[in-house]
């Protein structure tokens, strides 16, 4: 009996991490394959690369956490870790059914905890370190990103191109005995700089969801009386990580993520390397959190940031009564508020269509309007944020881990 619940146990790691490997690879690659830069197989192994690397590395923490630290190993019987793996894996199927980025994470720390409370093993003080960082993280993400939104982004916008190519932007020259790798002849040095920041930047991403995820599909499994290996379950981990790069996400590459699709690559960018960076960080503490969560947040406030560009800090300290002053924020605060004569690059959704900029770039580089000076009629205080899609986001943010403890909680009391 146990021998099967062990075989599931593993199945339902490979299921829960090949649903990861297929988002993450299509969020994290995306751009680069829209933009032709790399090769859907190219992005599933660089995406697997280093994502083993991020797991084997940064990501041992993380497993060290949940499998050990949250509750003893011992309480991770065959039976608590397939009940774990499953409301982790029922985590990923209401994100999809809701288009709501649930965090995993989140939810497989509250399976856990519902463990915990269940055997009365739960470890308080390091849950309040968790919880802690659940809220301050994504503080930090909204807080750099309208940081970066209000006094960096016009500038980079200005000054780094990213242009879908009609082929690819390296190919191999046979004319020669030896093949050898030639640019694009269309694309220039601001084309070249800006796509490799998309591959490198995605590779960033790749690592940073091996760090924090790998966990999410193998802890319960890594402990005292668990099957694996900490070795054993980062190779298994990963293995369904690049299962899934290799097959659904080739569908993901193409649509790319309705939670990004109409922000510009530029903004796409930055929101990978601010959410990157604070789960990487995070994950070297050994402190499961949500990817999601972090770059969404940065999203809100690089939109944010963008926006309120027209209007000075005493402003916006001291506003005055407005009858306008319902807040909408969307995407759209990154992508018209740009400058007429500015250089436009496409957004994820355009080059996920096949639609390329209206105005191709050039290397004239515009003025940036002052903060304070009006900018185009349409960048108000309107384009920030739809509050409906945010407490959207929010509620399930809050709702999915409380479930999981709402569910295991009672589950495990029946059956531990």
């Amino acid at each position: 009996m146990l021998s099967l619940f062990a075989v599931a146990g593993v199945l339902v790691a490979v299921f829960v991490g090949f649903n990861i490997g297929g988002s993450s690879t299509g969020v994290a690659f995306g751009p680069a394959v829209g933009s032709r830069l790399v090769r859907k197989a190219t992005a599933a192994t660089l995406f697997t690369s280093f994502a083993l690397v991020g797991a084997w590395t940064v990501g041992r923490n993380v497993i060290d956490t949940m499998s050990s630290s949250i509750v003893p190993a011992s309480q991770f019987s065959p039976v608590a870790s397939v009940g774990v793996l499953f409301f982790t894996g029922t985590a990923l199927l209401v994100s999809n059914l809701y288009g709501v980025p649930a965090s995993t994470s989140m939810t497989a720390v509250g399976a856990i905890v519902g463990l915990g409370l269940a055997t009365g093993t739960l470890n308080e003080a390091l849950m309040f370190t968790i919880l802690s960082a659940w809220i301050v993280a994504p503080l930090v993400g909204f807080g750099c990103g309208a940081l970066i939104g209000r006094y960096l982004y016009p500038y980079l916008d200005r000054r780094i191109a990213f242009t879908r190519f009609e082929s690819h932007l390296v190919r191999l020259d046979r004319s020669g005995t030896v093949p050898r790798p030639r640019f694009n002849e269309n694309a220039s040095g601001r084309d070249i700089v800006g796509s490799a920041a998309v591959v490198v930047i995605a590779c960033y991403m790749g690592f940073s969801a091996g760090a924090s995820n790998a966990a999410n599909a193998v802890a319960p499994l890594v402990g005292a009386q668990g099957p694996l290996t900490v070795d054993q379950g980062v190779l298994l981990a990963v293995f369904a990580f690049g299962l899934g790069g290799f097959t659904i996400a080739r569908r993901t590459l193409d649509t790319v993520g309705d939670d990004i699709t109409e922000l510009p690559i530029l903004a796409a960018l930055i929101v990978s390397v601010v959410g990157g960076t604070l789960i990487t960080v995070l994950s070297y503490l050994g402190i499961p959190a949500s990817l999601a969560v972090s770059t969404t947040c940065c999203i809100i406030g690089l939109g944010w940031g963008r926006a309120s560009r027209a209007a000075t800090v005493v402003e916006l300290a001291t506003p005055e009564p407005r009858e306008d002053s319902d807040l909408e924020v969307s995407t759209g605060a990154l992508v018209a508020s740009r400058a007429e004569e500015a250089p436009t690059g496409p957004t994820v959704g355009d080059i996920a269509r096949g639609e390329g900029p209206s105005d191709s770039p050039t290397d004239e580089v515009p003025d940036v309007p002052d903060i304070g000076e009006k900018e185009p009629p349409e960048l108000d205080r309107r384009s920030l944020f739809d509050p409906a899609a945010v407490k959207r986001i929010a509620t399930m943010w809050v709702l999915t881990p409380s479930l999981a403890v709402a569910g295991s909680y009672p589950l495990f009391l029946l059956v531990l």
